[in-house]
């Protein structure tokens, strides 16, 4: 599969367009946008979003880790993004296991625990306004006035918003 997935690079050389390559390194519309990796979740689709309008980061159930705050103190304090969008979704995975029981799993497998915590949740909701929390109490971060959480919802494409603390 991963062979013709890069076989269609081919094509989208042949169509790239050399605006997209003259766009400015700086997200188009100040944003960045933290969502999961789940491959029915389509982010420039969802926000109606083209190549170079915002900085996508994505991971395991949206949550904001290390690595997240990492990218977006790059993204505002280099790239001059203003504004936060999370974005978790129904159905996640992250919501069918629990941390103990991922990483004893890995354990067993592999006789090593993993030196990162998987980071499940029980609550969509909930875990939103964590990682809102989490950016908000971040030192490195410089704009925290516009951050929004979201839930979308994969069964009807409808996108609900979560009030945060």
């Amino acid at each position: 599969m991963a062979e013709n997935l890069i076989a269609n690079a081919s094509n989208y050389e042949a169509a790239f367009s050399p605006d997209t390559g003259a766009l400015p390194l700086p997200p188009a519309k100040h944003v960045a946008i933290v969502a999961c990796m789940d491959a029915r979740l389509n982010v420039y689709g969802l926000f109606g979003l083209a190549e170079g309008d915002a900085h996508v980061i994505r991971n395991a159930g949206g949550v904001v880790t290390a690595g997240e705050l990492r990218s977006l103190s790059i993204s505002q304090r280099l790239l001059g993004t203003k504004e936060i969008l999370l974005v978790h979704h129904t159905d996640c995975g992250m919501l069918t296991f629990t941390d103990d029981e991922f990483r004893a799993q890995i354990h067993a497998d592999t006789g090593i625990k993993p030196a990162w915590a998987p980071e499940s949740f029980k609550d969509l909701e909930e875990d939103v306004r964590q990682s809102a929390a989490r950016i908000r109490a971040d030192p490195h971060i410089p704009h925290k006035d516009k951050i929004r959480g979201f839930i979308y919802e994969v069964e009807t494409g409808h996108l609900r918003e979560v009030q945060l603390k």
